[in-house]
């Protein structure tokens, strides 16, 4: 089990002579600051990434020697300032490399004219828009709230929704396999 503060103080320390001089620790503390310990004997030394490939083991206690890998392994490639990837420029054009009618640019063709739409269908988007249009406005201006007007803009919505949703077409009419993938 855990032990508790008012366990420890019941009990004696081990060492009675011995005191901790909080100020010296942190004085040896500070007086050590950014200086880097020494490694544990026998621990390895950190390699370099060039030095991944020797298969050597190096510890503290013997002089590293001086080997070079037979390639580097790891590294970058570094170019003289000037002389790279992005300060490529591409070759200015000639007019051998565009046609006489074409002027290097990609004009679309028109859209198709969008399908006229029959009065139905007019009238029932009508309906589903107008109907809780007309409920908003009797909110907002304080109309009284009669049966008719409730009947107009909720059967409105229905109905027009319903005549969209019935309208609709199916695409039964085409019987072409779906999985053939783009068409151009």
């Amino acid at each position: 089990m855990a032990e508790h503060d008012s366990d420890r103080e019941d009990r004696e320390p081990d060492d009675q002579g011995a005191r901790f001089d909080e100020d010296a620790a942190w004085e040896a503390i500070v007086a050590g600051y950014g200086d880097e310990p020494p490694d544990p004997p026998g621990s390895k030394p950190f390699k370099s990434v060039e030095d991944l490939a020797l298969l050597e083991a190096e510890t503290n206690d013997e002089e590293p020697e001086e080997k070079q890998p037979a390639a580097p392994l790891g590294g970058s490639v570094t170019f003289a300032p000037g002389v790279g990837p992005r300060d490529y420029t591409a070759p200015e054009p000639s007019d051998d490399d565009l046609d006489e009618d074409d002027e290097g640019h990609f004009v679309p063709p028109e859209p198709p004219p969008l399908p006229a739409a029959d009065t139905t269908a007019k009238f029932a988007w009508l309906a589903v828009l107008g109907g809780p249009i007309l409920l908003l406005l009797a909110v907002l201006l304080g109309w009284e709230m009669s049966w008719w007007l409730t009947t107009i803009g909720i059967g409105g919505f229905l109905g027009g929704f319903a005549t969209l949703v019935m309208r609709m077409r199916t695409d039964d009419e085409d019987d072409q396999d779906p999985g053939r993938g783009a068409v151009v």
